[in-house]
């Protein structure tokens, strides 16, 4: 007669102890990072560091790098070139930051409505800041073209002297700026309008109230109330405006005669135009550490200015 056996139950767990494939457990978080880490190792740190070490040497990418101390940032402190560089950087900086922080504002305030269609105008709005920046450069370039500019004919429609607004030293470098601004306001506008949706709604009706009209509300409810919004703001703003290469690059490649060349265009033209990849690299450290001061200021205004407002 058959015997009948009752099942027993086995633990999950322990069968789980007993598997043989229980030692890839605790590899399997770093099995995922892996690759993170090697790009950012590989892509990120290494060039650092690398750059750090060809800022002392001699390098055009033939032979061995050559060894000469500080000899390249003695070139750049006592260069006339690169002391006009940098005021360009600066102002191209000051005009970015300024302009893309009104401007975003301006925009996100426009737009702080709930009515009908709003969502395609804050898609087009937004639209610039996808596009390339190269195509947006092109683009440009042929609007501001001194013979068939769409612009300069307006100008000239109007019965006044178009100026040459790529070619001109006065104003190559504020334009390529402007366009920059325009390009990116969008971002900005999207942030801002977060912050503007924050702010509880009657605190604004019970200034209204109080007889405040919109231009009080503004100034003395609105733009208190986003503080940290506005800081935070800035503080991309700076450092995006030191992103500067591809528009420089398909509207006046640095020209002319340097009047829009900016720290960020200089390491390329050095580096691949050149080849002078220790005199580049050094110029790249240079705007390290002015990013990296600004920051660290940015960040210091917060903990003494901004944090009181919030």
């Amino acid at each position: 007669m058959a015997r009948w056996h009752a099942s027993v139950p086995v633990c999950k767990d322990k069968l789980m102890r007993h598997t043989p494939y229980r030692w890839h457990k605790p590899l399997t978080p770093w099995v995922f990072v892996l690759p993170t880490v090697v790009g950012l190792l590989a892509f990120k740190l290494l060039p650092i560091v690398s750059a750090l070490y060809f800022s002392f040497t001699e390098w055009s990418l033939l032979g061995s790098p050559l060894f000469i101390k500080l000899a390249n940032y003695r070139e750049l402190v006592s260069s006339e070139v690169f002391v006009r560089i940098v005021r360009n950087t600066v102002q191209f900086s000051f005009v970015y930051v300024i302009g893309s922080m009104v401007f975003g504002l301006a925009l996100a305030v426009l737009i702080n409505v709930q009515t009908r269609g709003i969502a395609f105008f804050r898609a087009a709005i937004y639209l610039p800041v996808v596009t390339s920046a190269v195509a947006v450069g092109i683009v440009w370039n042929w609007m501001l073209g001194p013979t068939y500019g769409v612009i300069n004919n307006l100008i000239e429609a109007m019965g006044m002297t178009p100026p040459y607004w790529l070619a001109d030293m006065k104003l190559a470098l504020n334009t390529v700026a402007t366009v920059q601004v325009w390009k990116m306001s969008g971002y900005y506008m999207i942030i801002f309008l977060a912050g503007l949706q924050n702010i509880n709604a009657d605190v604004l009706d019970s200034a209204r109230v109080d007889g405040a009209n919109a231009i009080q509300s503004f100034f003395r409810i609105t733009v208190p109330m986003m503080a940290s919004t506005l800081f935070f703001v800035l503080t991309i703003t700076i450092i995006d405006s030191f992103k500067n290469f591809e528009l420089i690059y398909a509207m006046t490649k640095g020209g002319p005669q340097n009047a829009s060349n900016t720290l960020v265009y200089d390491v390329y033209l050095n580096a691949f135009v050149y080849y002078r990849i220790g005199y580049a690299s050094a110029i790249a450290y240079v705007l390290f550490i002015i990013v990296a001061l600004m920051t660290i200021f940015n960040f210091y205004v917060r903990k003494h200015l901004v944090e009181g407002l919030d």
